[in-house]
């Protein structure tokens, strides 16, 4: 989440009667900036106890499976490793570490945005929402060159190269969590005297004001305006040679689903990151200069979109990938066909058989057999 507290380390030119939403904010003799009822009205309000914690646990409960099934089908379903195998995999990786510390931001808004857990396992989750969010963006820019690379150069598959995304994978988890180190270097959890509430990453102590305002802001510049300007460049590059090659009425129909998908994938990487990361430069922007954010509850809501992202990316596997589509179905209807085949073994009768002097059941294995050879 970020900060609720507008101020920084102010000159003895600049006024210290700051205002957020027309209240006045003082400091107090600790120098930590006392609450006035706008922002209590924020922490307090339905958006952030009952608005937040209902989406992050739909993300949850989607994201957790599917992301983990995304994993188990990329790693031991694919026969055949590809440099893009590689890439989504690693996007659901990062998701699935993201999606299991949503339970403690659930408890947290649902208790009030009460942090009960200590300054360790705040710094983590704050750490963990970054770290996803920009690895995340990373990933579908990685995957969105691939693609570009294959469209505009078919024989590109007689060359790829496994290791090498291997290594480009690494690389993104390395850049993308160190990028989070200095979220760890100061604190997260701030108790509240006035509300008796700790705070997780919702406030922010003066002293810490200008180091946050530049992070966020360097990061939203390299984790985020620079790859979404890539990702975009690598989208209208297919689009504009999907459209220059389709010559006659058989081709055009072959290169639309391949269009209809693209335009679906930037608008999914629109809707989720550019919002909050938006909103993320504006907010802090507004912070570094000491001028309060009216928009602050809309802030909120955009991070929170943000988060959509880890239960997203697994239907983006499904459309782009086609061998993954093939392995969630087999894997699906294998799984519903053996169940059956159990039911009818348990309650079909046994027969004896006079020739094998055994007991034999009626129900045919023949389309269990078919799945177990795919396999």
């Amino acid at each position: 989440m970020v900060a609720l507290l507008f101020s920084a380390h102010f000159s003895s030119a600049v006024k210290s009667d700051i205002h957020f939403k027309g209240l006045p904010i003082s400091k107090n003799d600790s120098g930590m900036l006392t609450f006035n009822p706008a922002v209590e009205e924020i922490l307090k309000s339905k958006l952030t106890t009952v608005f937040l914690p209902a989406v992050y646990t739909i993300v949850f409960a989607v994201g957790l499976p599917t992301n983990a099934m995304a994993i188990w089908v990329f790693v031991f379903r694919s026969k055949k490793k590809t440099p893009a195998t590689i890439c989504m995999a690693s996007l659901a990786l990062s998701d699935l570490l993201f999606v299991t510390w949503i339970p403690l931001k659930v408890a947290y808004h649902l208790k009030g945005n009460n942090w009960i857990y200590g300054e360790g396992l705040c710094r983590v989750l704050v750490g963990c929402f970054y770290g996803n969010m920009y690895s995340s963006v990373l990933f579908v820019t990685c995957i969105s060159m691939h693609r570009c690379r294959r469209i505009v150069d078919p024989l590109l598959s007689q060359r790829e190269n496994n290791h090498t995304m291997l290594a480009v994978s690494v690389a993104i988890f390395l850049s993308s969590w160190l990028a989070t180190v200095p979220l760890y270097m100061y604190d997260q959890a701030v108790h509240i005297g006035q509300l008796n509430i700790t705070t997780c990453h919702d406030v922010t102590k003066n002293a810490d004001v200008k180091r946050s305002g530049i992070y966020f802001l360097s990061m939203g510049v390299f984790g985020f305006i620079i790859p979404s300007v890539v990702c975009i460049a690598a989208y209208v590059t297919m689009l504009r040679h999907l459209k220059s090659s389709a010559i006659d009425k058989t081709v055009a129909k072959r290169r639309r689903k391949p269009a209809v998908l693209i335009a679906t994938v930037l608008v999914m990487f629109l809707v989720c990151f550019t919002p909050s990361n938006i909103m993320l430069l504006v907010h802090y922007g507004l912070l570094l200069s000491g001028n309060p954010n009216a928009a602050y509850g809309f802030y909120v809501a955009t991070l929170c979109l943000a988060s959509l992202n880890s239960c997203l990316d697994p239907f983006l596997y499904y459309f782009v990938s086609e061998d993954f589509r093939s392995n969630v179905k087999n894997t699906l209807i294998c799984r519903s066909i053996r169940t059956v085949d159990r039911m009818k073994v348990s309650f079909n009768p046994l027969k004896y058989s006079k020739t094998s002097s055994t007991y034999n059941s009626d129900s045919t294995q023949t389309q269990s057999s078919s799945c177990q050879e795919e396999q």
